[in-house]
């Protein structure tokens, strides 16, 4: 019988988890009216953008680190 590897645990790829949170976390970095894309604030675009921004990161985590 031939014994499993054992998984690892932690990968690089996962600093891109801790880019994202302290991207989303540090609102002065985004905290203001100017760009505005169509009218809308850039605070708000951002945070809408960073969405698919952070779904986008996520998927590439999960790919890499299988």
């Amino acid at each position: 019988m031939q014994q499993e590897m054992p998984r690892r645990n932690w990968s690089w790829w996962y600093l891109l988890f801790a880019f994202e949170f302290l991207i989303a976390l540090w609102v002065p970095f985004y905290n203001s009216v100017e760009p505005a894309l169509g009218g809308m604030p850039f605070f708000y675009w951002f945070q809408l953008a960073l969405v698919f921004i952070c779904a986008g990161l996520t998927a590439i985590v999960y790919f890499a680190s299988d």
